[in-house]
C-alpha cells in the first residue's frame, strides 16, 4: 500500500468512526461500542442471578450473602473486562494494565461504598458484615471500578464526571450514568427498611440491593438514550 493510500484509508475510517458517534472526544467511543457493552453488563448481571437461583438454588431474600456473593464472582470478571477494552489512554495504558486497575478498585470502592452505607444507617452488627461486605464490592463495580478502569487516575477526567450532572462525551454515559443510577437506586431501596412490616426483604441489604440493581439498570437504559443525543449532535457538527 503506498503512504498515499493509507493516509485516505486512514480518513475514511475517521470519517466511518465518526459516524458512529465518535469525535467529542479524542477518546470516546463508538455508539455501537457503548451500546453493547450495557447489553453485556446487562446479560452478565442477568445470568448470574439465573444461574444463583437454578443452579445453587440460591435467593437474595433466603440468604444475601452468598447470593451476593455469587454475583460478585460472576459480574466483576465482566465488569473489569468489558471496561478495560474501552480505557481511555490506550496509548499509556495497556488492557492488562486497566485490568490491573479495576482489580485495585474493588476493595477500594467497597470500602467507601460500605463507609457511607454504615454513616447512612446500615447495622454494623458482626452477623452483618459478610452481607456488607459482598453489598458494598458489587456497589463498587457499579460505581468505582468502571470509572477506575476507563480513567485511571486522569484529574482531568474525575473532574469532568463528577462536576457535569449531564454527560458531555459518549464514554462518560457509559461510566457515570450506570452509577449515579445505582447509588440512587440504593438510597430508594432503603426507605422500606425501618418501615415496621416485618418482612423478610426488609432486612438488609436485600431491599437495598434490588434498588441499586434496578437503578443500574435503568441508568444504562438512560445511557443509551443520551449515546444517541450526543450521536446526533456529532452528525450536525460534521455536518
Amino acid at each position: 500500500m503506498t503512504a498515499l493510500g493509507f493516509v485516505k484509508l486512514r480518513m475514511r475510517c475517521h470519517r466511518e468512526r465518526r459516524k458512529e458517534g465518535v469525535g467529542m472526544g479524542d477518546g470516546d467511543i463508538a455508539a455501537s461500542t457503548a451500546i453493547a457493552l450495557h447489553f453485556l453488563c446487562a446479560l452478565g448481571l442477568g445470568a448470574g442471578y439465573s444461574l444463583a437461583q437454578l443452579k445453587h438454588h440460591l435467593s437474595l431474600v433466603a440468604d444475601p450473602a452468598q447470593t451476593l456473593r455469587f454475583l460478585l464472582v460472576v459480574q466483576g470478571p465482566v465488569v473489569i473486562g468489558i471496561y478495560s477494552s474501552v480505557r481511555r489512554d490506550r496509548e499509556h495504558c495497556s488492557y492488562w494494565k486497566a485490568v490491573a486497575r479495576g482489580l485495585f478498585g474493588l476493595p477500594v470502592g467497597a470500602v467507601l461504598n460500605a463507609f457511607g452505607a454504615i454513616v447512612l444507617g446500615a447495622p454494623v452488627g458482626i452477623k452483618y458484615w459478610p452481607s456488607t461486605i459482598y453489598w458494598s464490592s458489587l456497589m463498587s463495580l457499579f460505581t468505582f471500578v468502571p470509572a477506575l478502569c476507563v480513567f485511571g487516575l486522569s484529574k482531568m477526567d474525575w473532574q469532568r464526571i463528577l462536576a457535569h450532572s449531564i454527560p458531555k462525551e459518549i464514554v462518560d454515559c457509559v461510566v457515570s450514568l450506570p452509577a449515579q443510577g445505582a447509588i440512587l437506586g440504593a438510597w430508594l431501596g432503603a426507605w422500606p427498611m425501618p418501615l415496621d412490616w416485618e418482612k423478610p426483604w426488609q432486612e438488609w441489604p436485600i431491599c437495598v440491593t434490588y434498588g441499586a440493581v434496578a437503578g443500574y439498570l435503568f441508568g444504562m437504559l438512560i445511557s443509551v438514550v443520551f449515546v444517541h443525543v450526543l450521536r446526533g449532535q456529532t452528525h450536525v457538527k460534521a455536518e
